[in-house]
């Protein structure tokens, strides 16, 4: 990773908590690898009154907290600190972004920054349009500028293109960055090279030789302090349509000819737009999702999702997800990908497996676990790692298979240590390379997917299913899961065969 242009990053939002628990740690974590522009400074900005010196030595003390009394890096925490300002207005007042204009003005003559500007939106969506707005009215929003902006990005179709339209009226697709943290983990990006560099993988890539796709993304916390806003967007809006699509898309996209920005996000849009759009009746088999009770998460009772804080007590705002759908192209055509999210679930992980197919006819049905004995794992979180399962004989006299694993962790390079995805993906901002950034259509196209299952749920609403906290989810998404896993397992012609061998033996 190299050094970008000098320049500031503007922060909006600063006093809030994605700016204390993400932005900043993840920008000093750059500082002390040297990769940060050589002349740079980071403008925080807020409407909360306060000097920069005040700002500096709150969010010093918090991240020196986080790190721990004696960590290495605690004497470089006051040093990075000295490139940060902070600067309070109101920013929902469009006429207001002039003495912003002029405060980066003097930090730019000040530091010789040179003209190159990042604005990092890190505030509620509805002040998206407000702040692009400003921007535009106090001469900010030019040539040389950058806006991120964080998921959700909208909430549903129509919003989405209404934002997009907004954004598009006042900068040009280049400098717009729609930011999702899990595009920027390193085991998301390594699902591409693990594809494209390896000739073992690509030739069996595909619906003759893959029998199903499992994407999973479950959390054993719950809302925690996010009632307010989960409770309007619930697991579709918030992990589907973003995070578990963008997976998706990793697995099922063509190589692209470069890995030019957008020649990656050419492929990604190819993929979504080739979902098979789901009618009623589709739905009702397909998609399941559940709310979380109270329940038991590692020996401890926790409280039902209607009973956190700034949740309605009548929600049916649902906590889980399950989900088959289908790519309708050349290459995926009748395979099925599951889909499995949730909160207060028993176990916290976030995993891509593969199954593929069984031979033809197998002499060792039911010895392993599924139809076949293959199949490759992508950990993304905890423990991140990958690992390939297939048939061995058991040590002994006959031929009894049982299922292994080559696995490698990335925790066995000592000497590397995984960027933080925050940090990754500003450096790419910072730099102008969009490659790991939804492109507008990609995300109109993922939100025309997932409307007709919220309008389904608006149409159908009545009561939500529950399952316990600390469990797998709904019965309803189990007996998907079992399905999937009979349909799988079962081998009739195999059976059948066995029996005949048996019996003329």
């Amino acid at each position: 990773m190299e050094r970008p242009q000098n320049q500031i990053l503007t922060i909006f939002g600063a006093s809030g908590d994605l700016a204390k628990r993400k932005l900043l740690p993840a920008l000093f974590e750059l500082f002390m690898r040297r990769l940060l522009p050589e002349k740079f400074r980071i403008l925080c900005v807020a409407r909360t009154p306060m000097t920069t010196r005040q700002f500096r030595e709150s969010r010093a003390a918090e991240l020196s907290a986080a790190m721990g009394e004696f960590h290495d890096k605690q004497r470089h925490i006051d040093e990075f600190f000295e490139t940060v300002d902070y600067f309070s207005f109101e920013t929902a007042d469009t006429e207001k972004y002039t003495s912003l204009k002029n405060e980066i003005d003097r930090i730019r003559k000040q530091y010789s920054t040179g003209e190159r500007t990042l604005f990092y939106l890190g505030m509620p969506p509805s002040m998206y349009t407000v702040t692009a707005d400003g921007l535009k009215a106090c001469g900010l929003a030019d040539e040389n500028s950058r806006i991120v902006i964080e998921k959700p990005f909208g909430s549903d179709l129509e919003s989405a293109r209404l934002l997009n339209k907004k954004l598009n009226s006042i900068f040009s697709e280049s400098q717009i960055f729609r930011i999702d943290h899990y595009l920027g983990k390193e085991t998301v990006q390594n699902i591409l090279v693990l594809r494209f560099s390896n000739g073992i993988f690509e030739p069996v890539w595909n619906r003759n030789y893959i029998d199903s796709v499992e994407i999973s993304a479950t959390e054993t916390v719950g809302v925690e302090k996010r009632g307010a806003y989960y409770d309007s967007a619930g697991a579709l809006r918030d992990m589907v349509q973003n995070h578990l699509l963008e997976l998706m898309t990793f697995v099922a996209m063509e190589c692209p000819p470069n890995f030019k920005s957008d020649s990656v996000r050419d492929e990604v849009s190819k993929v979504l737009a080739s979902l098979r759009r789901m009618d009623e009746r589709a739905i009702s088999k397909n998609v399941f999702r559940g709310q979380y009770a109270e329940g038991e998460i590692d020996g401890k009772k926790v409280a039902a999702y209607r009973d956190e804080p700034n949740v309605d007590k009548n929600s049916t705002t649902e906590t889980y997800v399950a989900m088959r759908l289908f790519i309708d192209n050349w290459r995926w055509g009748g395979v099925p990908f599951y889909i499995y999210t949730g909160k207060r679930l028993g176990q916290k992980r976030s995993e891509i497996t593969i199954n593929f197919k069984s031979t033809p006819y197998t002499l060792f049905a039911g010895q392993c676990e599924g139809r076949s004995c293959n199949s490759l794992t992508l950990r993304i979180q905890p423990d991140e790692a990958i690992s390939l399962r297939f048939g061995l004989k058991v040590p002994g006299k006959g031929f009894q298979a049982t299922q292994v694993a080559m696995n490698f962790n990335y925790s066995s390079l000592a000497d590397i240590t995984l960027p933080d995805a925050y940090s990754r993906l500003l450096l790419d901002a910072m730099a102008g390379d969009s490659t790991l950034f939804a492109r507008s259509d990609a995300v109109e196209a993922g939100w025309k997917f997932v409307d007709p299952i919220e309008k389904y749920w608006e149409k159908h609403g009545g009561e939500i299913p529950l399952y316990p906290a600390g469990s797998d989810g709904t019965e309803e998404a189990m007996e998907m899961k079992l399905e999937h896993l009979n349909s799988v397992c079962s081998l009739p012609i195999v059976n059948e065969l066995s029996s005949n061998i048996e019996e003329k033996a």
